[in-house]
This record gives structure tokens, sequence and C-alpha cells, in this order.
């Protein structure tokens, strides 16, 4: 999913300046279970970016987020909410999936409401109360909802100590030197490297980056989540330098020393990202049309409306916590056998408050001018 980072919108730490947090994987998870009922040129346009696509991407959506929750601390949850049918062999195909109530043996399923305050419920519940709700707006024309959620609160194998930690010097990206809290501990010499950064202008500046891992605690025999720090050389962006945590070992190297001291500053990002336009520009233009097909997931036409994601990460002396939340709404596609009237208020209209009966005006109201707002 590179490419599919960017920058915030809104939330602490949230902005081009202060820096930004995504789930690569929360989104690649949420697009790829939209991508299973997705057909013909709709199907070819989204495997072209996540790799799968149509009936034969369902095992691989969820065999991958099996996987992921196999990992220790680490939640993963998908859910569908709908106001149109949903096809049971796609449920079916997506069995890790809630769906609600839904349990017709048709092939056809009866409908489920979409209730914001539900959706948002779900979302506090799934991420332990790090994101408190949906990360996009539920309208009348949101016919479908799919979010995907993923939680994690893993504790330090070896914490900092508090009594360790103290205000040190932090130099912004424009240069600007602030005072910040910053942990401090050492770490074993297997547990950093450096790593070449690929050589040449192109590196960004990131030759001989510098990696630290922090191990944490695992419960239950499950492999806990690998956390590394990666610092690349000055001016060196995230384009350049995040890769470099997950680099090749051919391409690392042990630090030239006896002891590694880390100095660490607390950190807490959340971020917003609306992600429609760089899909776009990645290619996916059918899903977002009135041409696209989800014939696979309904049988009202469905197009993709947006990709927006929540995320948010706190790396404090205990441990770590990050959450994210991957929303795709879907809009009424072309063909759709509904009519719609459309009721705009927007020459002078009349307001009209009734008691309880429905028989007695309370108020009434007749809007002649531009609305003030109130």
């Amino acid at each position: 999913m590179e490419g599919l980072g960017g920058q915030g919108e809104e939330g602490e730490g949230a902005g081009g300046s202060d820096g930004f947090v995504c789930s690569p994987a929360g989104m690649w998870l949420a697009l790829s279970a939209v991508a299973v009922g997705a057909r013909a040129e709709t199907a070819e346009e989204l495997r072209g970016l996540l790799g799968v696509a149509g009936v034969d991407a369902a095992r691989v959506v969820t065999d991958g987020a099996r996987a992921l929750a196999e990992t220790d601390a680490l939640g993963v949850a998908t859910r569908v909410w709908s106001r149109v049918a949903v096809r049971r062999e796609y449920r079916e195909a997506l069995p890790d999936i809630g769906f609600g109530s839904m349990n017709s043996p048709d092939s056809v399923d009866s409908v489920v409401s979409v209730d914001s305050a539900g959706v948002d419920a779900w979302v506090r519940e799934v991420t332990g109360g790090m994101i408190e709700r949906l990360p996009v707006s539920v309208g009348p024309d949101t016919l479908l909802l799919l979010v995907n959620a993923l939680a994690l609160k893993a504790r330090w194998e070896d914490p900092f100590e508090g009594a360790a930690t103290r205000d040190a010097d932090f130099t912004d990206a424009a240069g600007v030197v602030h005072r910040v809290p910053t942990m401090r501990r050492t770490v074993a010499l297997g547990d950093a490297w450096a790593v070449d950064g690929g050589g040449g202008a192109g590196s960004g500046g990131a030759r001989g980056a510098r990696v630290v891992e922090m191990r944490c605690v695992s419960r239950g025999g499950r492999p806990p989540v690998r956390v590394r720090f990666v610092l690349g050389e000055p001016g060196a962006g995230p384009a350049a330098v995040l890769p470099l945590g997950w680099a090749p070992r051919e391409r690392c190297s042990p630090l030239d020393a006896e002891l590694v001291s880390m100095a660490l500053p607390r950190l807490s990002l959340r971020t917003r990202v609306d992600a429609t336009g760089q899909l776009a520009a990645l290619g996916v233009r059918r899903a977002m049309s009135d041409a696209a097909d989800f014939s696979g997931m309904s049988p009202e036409r469905l197009a993709i409306s947006q990709v927006v994601q929540e995320a948010v990460v706190r790396i404090a002396e205990e441990g770590v916590e990050a959450a994210s939340v991957t929303a795709v709404p879907m809009r009424p596609g072309s063909g759709r056998l509904r009519r719609v009237e459309r009721v705009a208020f927007e020459r002078p209209f009349g307001v009209v408050v009734l008691d309880g009966s429905g028989a007695v005006p309370v108020f009434a109201a007749w809007q002649a001018g531009a609305p003030s707002g109130g």
C-alpha cells in the first residue's frame, strides 16, 4: 500500500509539520474486503493496486486478517453495515467479518440499518477507546459501510525508567528546536543496527540510518509486535527513512560500538487522512465512479464514495499503544432500480412545530431571506 500514507487532516499531532501516523495493513484489509465483491473491470482495477480482487481474494483477505491476529496484543476486526441487500455468497466468503443479525437463507440478505451511534460505539469498543468515532460521516447516500479496525496495546519487555525521563532538545523538520520529555535507556547491541539507504542522491539522504528495536512482552506464546525506531540522516524524509525499518538483512550491518544508548521522546500522534484522491492517482477510478461493478457484494449498484482512515500511536515508558479505523462508505452507482426525489430548501420555506398530537401548531415560521445559521 505504498503511496496510501499521507499528511494528517486533524487531531493531535496531525498535519504535515508535526508528522503523521497511518496503518497500511488496515487500509489494505478494508479495501481488499470491498474488492472481494468487485467484478469485471472494477475487479481488475483493484487487483492492480491491491494484488487481489474478486472471488479469489476472499481467502487471501481472511488468511491475512487471521495471521495479523496471531500477533500478541494486536486486535483485528472488520464489520459491514448496510441499507441495501448483501449477497449471502459475499458473507460466506468472508466468515470473520461481522454483518449484524443478517441470517437469511436466501441468496440475497435482508437489510441492516446504518446507525451512526452504533458504529461509533463499535469503534470505541474495538479500539479500546483510542478512537472514539467513525472518521467519516454517514449520510443518506451511504448505502453500505465497511469498517476495519486494528488495535494494539503492548508493554515493553524492559520498560524505560520514569526517573530517567527529562526534557531534551528536539529539532523539528523546519529546524526549530523544542524542549520535549525524552526517555533514556541502554539497548543490547543485537537490537540496534545500521542500514544502507540504498546509495546515490535518490536515497534522500538516508545512508547510514540507525534502527533500534524495542522488544515487547509476549503472552501465551504468541509472537509479540516488533517495534522499530528508524533515524535517517539529517534532511531525510519519511519516504526514504520508513522503509528502512523493514530493509532486508543484506542491507543491515552491526554498529561499531560496545554499548548503545537510546534517547527517545515520548510520542503521541493522531492522523485522519482521506485517501480517496490518492486512490484515483494510483489508478483506482472505475471503483469510485457510476460505472463501478460490485455485483458480487450486492444486487444494488454501488460505488466507493470515500476511503478514510484515522490512526493513533502513543509511545511511553511502559509500552506502545496504537489503533486505526479505516472506513469505506459506498454510495449509489448507476442503473439502480430506485426513484429518488431531491428536496432542497433553497428558496423561501416554512417551518411548523406541532404538539404531540400533531394537530396544534405550536410554532410557525417562514424563511423568506437568506438563513443566518442561528
